[in-house]
C-alpha cells in the first residue's frame, strides 16, 4: 500500500512516473478510499461498478477504460486523463518487465559484442540485469530483437572474410559500423554531388602535408559534407580489423568511416581516398569495408588504383621507381615528397608497398596518431 500523503492527483504527477515497482491504478484507488473512509462496497455504489469489477480494478486485472476513468474523476477527483495515464503507465511497466524477462533469454548474445569496451566509451550504459543490458544494446543498434540484429548487421557481414592475420568478430565489426551510422546521421550534409566531390578530392590531397589532425580533420569533414559525404573517425573495438568503410545512408548522403587502425598518415590517407573511390566509382547499393575482404576484388583493385594515382600520379610514381631499390636515402625521399607536394610518410608507405623499400626503413618519416584516452 502506498501512503496517501505521497499521492497528488494531477496530470503532471504522472507525466514522469517511472517507479522501480509496478503499481496498478488500484493502489491509488485503495489509498484514496482509505483517506475518505469509504469501503469498497460504498465505492461501488458511488461509481456504479459491481463489487467484482471494483476488486478487479484494484488488483490491476481489469483494464481501466475511458468510461471508468471518467467515473473515477468524478468520484475520486483529478481528471480522466490522470487515470488513463496511470493505467497506460502501469500496462507499459508490465510490458517492460515482460520484455526484460524475454531479453534475458538472449543474454548469450552479449558475449558476441565488445560490451565492456562499449561501456567504457559510453556507447551503452552498464546494467547488472542481463535483460536490461540486452535491451540497452538493442537500442544502440536500433533493432527490436537479436534476430533483427542478425538480419540487419550480422548477415551482411558474412560476405566479408578477415585476413588470416587478424581475427574478425562480426559483433565487433557491427558495433563499429553502427557507431559510424549514429555519428554520420547527425552530420548535416548537402545532397551528394559526384563531380564536386571528385574535384574536392584533388584539393584535399593538399591536406596530407598538414601534420596536425586538429587542423586537417575538421577541414576534411567540412569539405566532404558540402558534397554529400559524412566522414567520421570511429575507433575500432577488439576483433574489428577494419581501416575504413562506406555505405549510402540515403540516395543523397554517403557515410565514410575511418578507424585509424594502423595509426600512420600513409595508411590514413590511402584509406580515405580508397573509400572515396568506392563512392565515385561503384553503386549506391554496395557496402564496402576496408580491412576484411569482400567478394568483389575488382572493385577493391579499382579503389586501390584510384587512391594510389591520386596520392602519387603515375608519371611521378615511375620516377619514384627509379630510386635505388632498398637504398633510397632520406634526402631523396624528402626531395621527391617536396616535388610532388605530399607528406614524406606517404612516399615511404608507397615505396614499402611496392617493395622498393623495406618495411623497417624510414618509418620515422611517417606521422603516428593516437586516439584520446588510449
Amino acid at each position: 500500500m502506498i501512503d496517501h500523503k505521497d499521492i497528488t492527483l494531477s496530470d503532471a504527477s504522472v507525466s514522469d512516473f517511472s517507479p522501480d515497482w509496478i503499481s496498478p491504478p488500484g493502489d491509488t484507488i485503495e489509498d484514496l478510499l482509505e483517506e475518505k473512509g469509504w469501503t469498497k462496497a460504498e465505492f461501488a455504489e458511488r461509481t456504479g461498478f459491481t463489487s467484482k469489477h471494483v476488486n478487479e480494478l484494484v488488483k490491476g486485472r481489469a483494464a481501466l477504460t475511458p468510461d471508468a476513468a471518467d467515473r473515477l474523476s468524478r468520484v475520486l477527483g483529478s481528471t480522466a486523463k490522470f487515470w488513463l495515464t496511470r493505467e497506460a503507465q502501469y500496462r507499459a511497466a508490465l510490458e517492460h518487465r515482460k520484455a526484460v524477462e524475454n531479453a534475458s533469454q538472449d543474454k548469450s548474445w552479449l558475449a558476441e559484442l565488445p560490451l565492456k569496451w562499449m561501456q567504457k566509451r559510453g556507447w551503452v550504459k552498464p546494467h547488472h540485469n542481463p535483460g536490461h543490458q540486452v535491451l540497452e544494446c538493442l537500442r544502440f543498434f536500433a533493432v527490436a530483437s537479436v534476430d533483427a540484429w542478425r538480419r540487419q548487421y550480422e548477415l551482411p557481414l558474412t560476405a566479408f572474410r578477415a585476413s588470416p592475420k587478424f581475427e574478425k568478430k562480426n559483433g565487433s565489426v557491427a558495433t563499429w559500423i553502427r557507431k559510424g551510422e549514429i555519428t554520420t546521421t547527425e552530420i548535416r550534409t548537402a545532397p551528394f554531388d559526384k563531380h564536386g566531390f571528385r574535384a574536392a578530392l584533388s584539393r584535399l590531397r593538399e591536406l596530407t602535408k598538414e601534420l596536425d589532425p586538429n587542423v586537417f580533420v575538421p577541414h576534411l569533414m567540412k569539405t566532404c559534407a558540402s558534397y554529400g559525404v559524412a566522414v567520421a573517425f570511429i575507433p575500432a573495438p577488439p576483433g574489428c580489423p577494419v581501416s575504413g568503410a562506406t555505405r549510402w545512408l540515403t540516395s543523397d548522403k554517403a557515410m565514410l568511416l575511418l578507424s585509424l587502425r594502423h595509426r600512420t598518415n600513409d595508411h590514413l590517407w590511402f584509406t580515405f581516398f580508397h573509400e572515396a573511390a568506392h563512392l565515385l566509382l561503384h553503386g549506391k547499393k554496395l557496402f564496402f569495408i576496408e580491412g576484411i575482404d569482400g567478394l568483389d576484388e575488382h572493385h577493391e583493385r579499382e579503389a586501390d588504383q584510384f587512391s594510389e594515382d591520386l596520392l602519387i600520379p603515375p608519371a611521378a610514381a615511375r620516377r619514384l621507381a627509379q630510386l635505388p631499390k632498398g637504398r633510397a636515402s632520406k634526402a631523396q625521399i624528402l626531395a621527391f615528397a617536396s616535388e610532388v607536394q605530399i607528406a614524406p610518410g606517404i612516399v615511404v608507405g608507397r615505396m614499402q608497398k611496392e617493395g622498393w623499400l623495406p618495411y623497417s626503413h624510414m618509418n620515422d618519416l611517417k606521422i603516428r596518431y593516437e586516439w584520446d584516452n588510449e
